[in-house]
């Protein structure tokens, strides 16, 4: 566990200005990043134990993640 929050950028900085794009041109993309930064936060508190919370609800937090960021990533590379 890195205690670092996974911003989208961070993980595709090739992709920079195509993220920057969508999120002002595709509403669906804006969504999908406004959740996929909502799960990012609440990961990052649990992991830095600002908002303890049980290791399933983690577990959980974190598949949604993941499951946010590939269809992001479909998004990006449509």
């Amino acid at each position: 566990m890195s205690h670092t929050p996974h911003e989208l950028h961070d993980d595709f900085p090739d992709m920079a200005d195509r993220i920057s794009a969508l999120k002002s041109s595709d509403a669906h993309f804006a969504r999908l990043m406004e959740e996929y930064h909502t799960v990012n936060r609440q990961i990052h508190a649990a992991e830095t134990n600002v908002t303890p919370v049980s290791p399933a609800a983690e577990t959980d937090m974190r598949k949604e993640r993941a499951r946010l960021k590939d269809e992001l990533y479909a998004v990006l590379t449509a």
